[in-house]
């Protein structure tokens, strides 16, 4: 075993000159100037729905999500999105954008299967994990909030 540390160490030392470098500033700027452009952009939609559909702030929130999911599909299913996230790595993969892109790449990936045992089965195996997590924490944020009210009252 201390032969294999060795022949790794080894290798990473002899291969550093030919790994190209990282840069840190660049990439983070390029990440947080898209991700900046997206959140501003969802601002926007829910400026739209709050002018122009009279809702609240709060009854605002789920038709922008969506419309911002929407987006992300459509990028995705033109091949744009991946394009983006090229660019802008992180800064591409805000929460909901990510999300849409990772469910809409599955099932475009799997449609030739067909709907239900290709797009249906496949398209949450990435995301799946991710669903169950908010789930069962909202679940278990709501059961703490319901016990501390039922205590305090």
């Amino acid at each position: 075993m201390d032969d294999n540390k060795k022949l790794q160490k080894e290798f990473q030392r002899k291969i550093k000159p030919f790994q190209p470098k990282v840069q840190y500033m660049k990439n983070g700027f390029k990440a947080f100037v898209v991700g900046g452009i997206i959140c501003t952009l969802g601002q926007g939609i829910s400026n739209v729905y709050l002018r122009i559909f009279d809702l609240t702030e709060s009854t605002a929130v789920s038709p922008t999500i969506a419309t911002l999911i929407l987006i992300a599909a459509l990028l995705t299913g033109f091949g744009w999105f991946d394009r983006l996230g090229q660019f802008a790595g992180a800064g591409a993969i805000v929460p909901v954008t990510g999300f849409a892109n990772a469910i809409t790449s599955a099932a475009l990936e799997h449609r030739s299967e067909g709907l239900v045992l290709g797009i249906g089965a496949n398209m949450f195996r990435i995301a799946g994990a991710v669903i169950a997590f908010g789930v069962v924490s909202a679940y278990l944020v709501g059961l703490t909030r319901l016990l501390v009210q039922t205590l305090i009252t």
